[in-house]
C-alpha cells in the first residue's frame, strides 16, 4: 500500500466518496474542510471565514454554535442515549417531539412518524400510502404525480420522485410508478404571449388531463414542494397550489406536501403550505427540525392515513416498517430544543421581517449581465444564470454558475450552484448586516466571472 501524507486533505482525497461530487475532479482539487462553526459563519482548516449562504444544506435555522443545542444532546446522552420505537417501546422526547409538532403544524395533522431523513421519509411516504391503498381494497392506486425539477430524496423510492436528471442517469431510476408533471416556473417554461394565468390554468388542466389518462382509480398522492429547492428556487404562480389541491381532493388523491426546505419558516411561514393556501394530508420536515445538527426527519399525516394505516395493523397483527433509529432520544431531544429557540427568538417572525429586505437586495442582481431571472420567497432565493432574452445558459450548461460559486468561496460566500441557479438559504438568525454582506460578496463573484465571460467571448 503506498505511504500518503498525514494530511487530513490526502487522507480524503484517498478514503472518502463524496455526495454530489466529480470523483475524478475531486482527487484533484480535494475538499475545502471546514473546521468550526459560528453563527452564520463558519472556518476552514486555514482559519478562512465564510457566511454561510445556504444554512450548511438548507438547514441550520439557528446558526451553527448554538449551546442549548449542545446541551440537549449531553443532557439526553447522559439519560439515554439510544433506545428504539418498535413493539410498543417509546422514550420522552420522540413523545414530545410528536406532540409538539401536531401542535405547529397545521391543523388536522396528528400523527408522526419518524426517520433520519428527508429520503428516508419520502420512501417511507410511498410505503405508508402504497400501505394505505391496499388497506382499503385499492391494490390499484399506487401511482405518483411529481413534478420535472423537483427534489424529494435519493433511495431508489424517493429518487424516483426526484425529477432532476443528474438523480436519474445511470441509476435506473425511476424505478417506481411515478409521472412528472411540467415544472411550475412561468418565466422558464410559460409559452410565448402567454400570461401567468394562463400559464397555470395550462399546469392544472395537464395535471387533470393525465389523472384521466391514467385512471383516477391508479393515482394514489401527489407531491409537491411548495415552493421548489434543489431543483433551483422556483415559486409556484399564482393560484398553482389551491388548483392542484382542487384537483386531488375532486378525485381522491392525497396531497403530499415536502416542505423538508420550507418548514419552520423558511418562507416567512411556519409551512410553505400554508404561504401557497393548500393543506396537505402529509406532511413531510426534515433539515431545519434539528438545524441538522442530529439526523432526523418527521412525517405528520392526517387521520384519515392514519386510521387507515392503523385498521390494518390490526388486521396483519403489525406495520411491517421503521428504522433502528427511528425517534432516536437524542435526535428528538435536539429537535425539541430546536424547536422551542425558533419560537423563543421568534425566527419565523424574523424571517418575516427580513424578507422585504432579502428580496429586494436579491432583485438588484435583476440588471447583472449573467442575471436572467431574480427568484425566491421568505429567506430563499435565487439567480437564473442565462440570457435575458433567449432564457438560455451562457455556454454549457451549468459551468458559468460552477465558477460563480467558486468565486463566491473565494470571497468568502457559500452558495449553492444548482444546474443554472446561484441558490441562497442563509440561517434563520441571519440579521440585516449579515444579509448586505452577503449580497456584497455574491456581486464582486458576479463580476469577476462576468468580465472573465466577456474576454472568453461567452456575453
Amino acid at each position: 500500500m503506498n505511504q500518503i501524507p498525514n494530511s487530513l486533505h490526502a487522507s480524503d482525497i484517498a478514503h472518502s466518496i463524496h455526495p454530489y461530487t466529480n470523483a475524478r475532479l475531486h482527487e484533484e482539487q480535494g475538499p475545502l474542510i471546514i473546521t468550526k462553526g459560528d453563527g452564520v459563519r463558519v472556518y476552514d482548516s486555514e482559519g478562512k471565514e465564510y457566511i454561510e449562504g445556504l444554512a450548511g444544506l438548507w438547514s441550520v435555522a439557528v446558526g451553527f454554535s448554538e449551546p442549548r443545542l449542545r446541551d440537549a444532546a449531553v443532557a439526553q446522552m447522559d439519560a439515554l442515549p439510544y433506545y428504539h420505537s418498535f413493539a410498543h417501546k417509546a422514550n420522552e422526547p420522540a413523545i414530545r417531539l410528536a406532540e409538539k409538532l401536531a401542535e405547529m403544524t397545521p391543523e388536522g395533522l396528528n400523527r408522526a412518524f419518524f426517520t433520519n431523513s428527508g429520503s428516508e421519509a419520502n420512501d417511507t411516504v410511498i410505503k405508508m400510502v402504497w400501505f394505505m391503498n391496499n388497506a382499503l381494497g385499492r391494490p390499484e392506486k399506487k401511482k405518483f404525480l411529481a413534478r420535472n425539477k423537483a427534489y424529494h430524496g435519493i433511495t431508489v423510492a424517493s429518487g424516483s420522485l426526484t425529477g432532476l436528471p443528474a438523480n436519474h442517469k445511470d441509476f435506473d431510476l425511476p424505478a417506481i410508478p411515478v409521472t412528472h408533471m411540467t415544472c411550475p416556473h412561468f418565466w422558464k417554461f410559460g409559452l410565448d404571449g402567454e400570461t401567468e394565468a394562463e400559464f397555470t390554468a395550462r399546469l392544472l388542466k395537464e395535471l387533470e388531463d393525465t389523472i384521466l389518462a391514467e385512471g383516477p382509480e391508479t393515482i394514489a398522492a401527489f407531491i409537491g414542494e411548495p415552493c421548489m429547492g434543489a431543483g433551483g428556487v422556483i415559486t409556484p404562480p399564482e393560484g398553482y397550489w389551491p388548483g392542484v389541491a382542487e384537483i386531488c381532493a375532486k378525485y381522491d388523491i392525497l396531497l403530499v406536501s415536502d416542505e423538508v426546505i420550507n418548514g419552520f419558516g423558511r418562507l416567512g411561514t411556519p409551512f410553505g403550505c400554508q404561504k401557497y393556501g393548500f393543506m396537505p394530508d402529509i406532511l413531510v420536515t426534515s433539515k431545519q427540525l434539528t438545524s441538522s445538527y442530529m439526523p432526523l426527519a418527521a412525517i405528520m399525516v392526517n387521520d384519515k392515513v392514519y386510521n387507515a394505516i392503523a385498521d390494518h395493523t390490526a388486521k396483519l397483527g403489525t406495520f411491517g416498517h421503521g428504522y433502528t433509529a427511528s425517534g432516536h432520544p437524542v435526535a428528538c431531544a435536539v429537535g425539541l430544543e430546536n424547536l422551542k429557540i425558533i419560537e423563543e427568538r421568534d425566527l419565523m417572525g424574523n424571517a418575516a421581517r427580513l424578507e422585504p429586505i432579502f428580496q429586494a437586495g436579491l432583485r438588484e442582481f435583476g440588471d447583472h449581465p449573467l442575471v436572467g431571472e431574480v427568484r425566491g420567497t421568505g429567506l430563499i432565493g435565487g439567480l437564473e444564470l442565462a440570457d435575458k432574452t433567449t432564457k438560455q445558459p451562457f455556454g454549457k450548461s451549468g459551468a458559468l454558475c460552477a465558477r460563480v460559486a467558486k468565486a463566491a468561496q473565494n470571497a468568502g460566500l457559500i452558495c449553492r450552484n444548482v444546474y443554472d441557479t446561484v441558490a441562497l438559504c442563509p440561517p434563520l438568525i441571519v440579521t440585516e448586516d449579515d444579509i448586505a454582506q452577503i449580497f456584497a460578496r455574491l456581486r464582486a463573484a458576479l463580476d469577476q466571472v462576468a468580465e472573465e465571460a466577456k474576454a472568453e467571448g461567452l456575453l
